[in-house]
């Protein structure tokens, strides 16, 4: 059994010191103190308050999704080799790759997404997003931060940031009565965020900011081997690497994270956790039978009811699925990252997040400042597209869809004109990108918006990030216009006033 000895002070809340030590092994199984308690209500966080203002709830669609699956594409996908392809513009501008025809009538698709273009009659398609930040924005995307600069991108304690969508979600479900506590609610896949690039800086994003670390998600590590290699490029920087995105081995799954997604976390650190989690997995079976769990508190009851049981253990190993079905998502870590979401959703959690992230190599997964054509082709494209077009097939055939959302967000999208690189490529470019929503509300078989015939400029109906995060929290019942309060306990709006839900996008 792990055991920490120590003074029995006691916390102002009613446990000892000692005995929430005593279930220390929360951190080796993905949850901090301040997770648990605040699972509880008895948080150190941030004020037990959410004020309404601003939008009315009794708008269509409210409270339509009772669950979310957010897809991140690191790095920023090109809207030209996806949704808004332009046949008839000059070459350096459309490029070598080909449209074809979707079962939606005028949504015409890249010719490397074959498997979603037999589904766009189930999603919501969004040509005209907008904004003024062409960085590597992750924050801006999934926050209700007004502006992003790079210093702030990669700060993730940066004083100025917001907390990241899944956090709010969890913070208001919690305060509203509606969170359930035996199961994590905000889960992210399939390894902290930027953890697994070069370079020692951590990328902002997904962090609960002045929500306090007890609402940062819950991370998940993989449990796999890449079954691909590939040569990767950063300007002169060259590594040759295998990368589980591309494909990963038959008996791939995830678990809950060592750590308690810290962004100052070293490697050493992680390997010592790692270390500890494998010698608290092989005392698991016993805790059942230990005497003293029957007396504890309340908050270790509700730690070690997390931590015996088998609920999303076997939630997070998609080797419990069919391989026709593994194979349905693409046996790549994407793909297999969207099945264990589904699973993590069917067991009854509210909110996961997967992301695709870099790999190896900063300046990795979708920034394609080089080598565009061949990376798109061969790297990203098929493994997005099995496991897009698995995910919402498979949730619509289950019966799931239509109270679940499905998002895909993005920094921003790519220039129109391909730059002069090895293979081409094309940099980073806000004005204007696309992005798919499905279920959970959103309207099936519908294009909103347009961009002009370069795919530089919207030329209908522009949309914000902000407007997306509207819609995406009104969708799940909380009206993005209340208020949360900061540090000092000002009152900020979940999103700015000027946002505004989509009406368009939704059933």
């Amino acid at each position: 059994m792990l055991r920490v000895l120590g003074s029995p002070k006691r916390l102002c809340s009613g446990p000892t010191r000692r005995d929430l030590l005593q279930v220390g092994g929360l951190g080796l199984a993905g949850l901090s103190l301040e997770q648990l308690l605040a699972a509880t209500g008895s948080g150190t966080g941030a004020s037990n308050q959410v004020r309404a203002s601003g939008l009315a709830s009794d708008r269509a669609g409210f409270g339509r999704a009772k669950q979310c699956i957010l897809l991140y594409l690191y790095g920023a996908p090109s809207q030209l080799e996806t949704f808004d392809m332009k046949p008839n513009a000059p070459a350096e501008i459309r490029g070598t790759m080909q449209p074809i025809p979707s079962v939606l009538p005028g949504l015409d698709v890249c010719e490397h997404l074959p498997e979603i273009s037999k589904m766009t009659d189930k999603i919501t398609v969004v040509r005209s997003v907008s904004h003024p930040y062409p960085v590597h924005g992750v924050a801006f995307a999934t926050t209700g931060i007004p502006a992003i600069d790079v210093a702030m991108e990669l700060a993730p304690s940066d004083p100025r940031h917001y907390p990241y969508f899944g956090s709010v979600v969890q913070y208001v479900d919690q305060r509203t009565g509606r969170a359930r506590t035996d199961l994590p609610q905000n889960v992210a896949l399939p390894f902290q965020f930027s953890s697994q690039r070069t370079g020692e800086v951590f990328r902002a994003g997904p962090y609960a900011s002045f929500l306090g670390s007890s609402y940062n998600p819950t991370w998940t590590e993989f449990q796999g081997k890449a079954t691909r290699s590939v040569l990767k490029t950063l300007g002169a920087n060259k590594l040759d690497c295998f990368d589980p995105y591309l494909g990963c081995s038959d008996d791939s799954h995830f678990r809950l994270s060592a750590t308690g997604a810290l962004p100052d976390m070293t490697v050493d650190r992680l390997g010592r956790r790692k270390s500890l989690l494998s010698q608290f997995d092989e005392q698991r079976r016993a805790i059942d039978d230990l005497a003293q769990t029957r007396s504890l508190s309340k908050y270790q009851d509700l730690a070690f009811n997390l931590l015996t049981s088998s609920r999303v253990a076997d939630a997070l190993d998609v080797r419990h699925e069919a391989p026709e079905t593994r194979a349905r998502y693409g046996q790549t870590l994407f793909g297999q990252s969207c099945l264990a979401a589904r699973r993590m959703i069917e067991a009854g959690t509210r909110l996961v997040s997967v992301f695709w992230d870099e790999y190896g190599l900063a300046g990795d997964a979708w920034d394609t400042h080089w080598n565009h054509f061949p990376r798109m082709t061969d790297q990203l494209l098929p493994g997005f597209d099995k496991a897009f077009a698995g995910l919402v097939s498979d949730l619509d055939d289950r019966g799931m869809l239509d109270d679940t959302l499905v998002v895909v967000l993005s920094d921003h999208g790519r220039t129109p004109k391909i730059n002069g690189s090895v293979g081409g490529g094309r940099d980073h470019w806000s004005q204007v990108y696309s992005l798919a929503f499905a279920g959970g509300g959103i309207a099936r078989g519908q294009v909103v918006g347009a961009s002009d015939a370069t795919a530089a400029t919207p030329t209908d109906r522009p949309v914000s990030p902000k407007d997306l995060l509207a819609t995406m929290y009104h969708l799940l019942g909380i009206n993005p216009h209340d208020t949360i309060p900061d540090r000092d306990g000002r009152q900020l709006t979940i999103v700015p006033e000027t946002a505004d839900v989509v009406g368009e996008m939704l059933a």
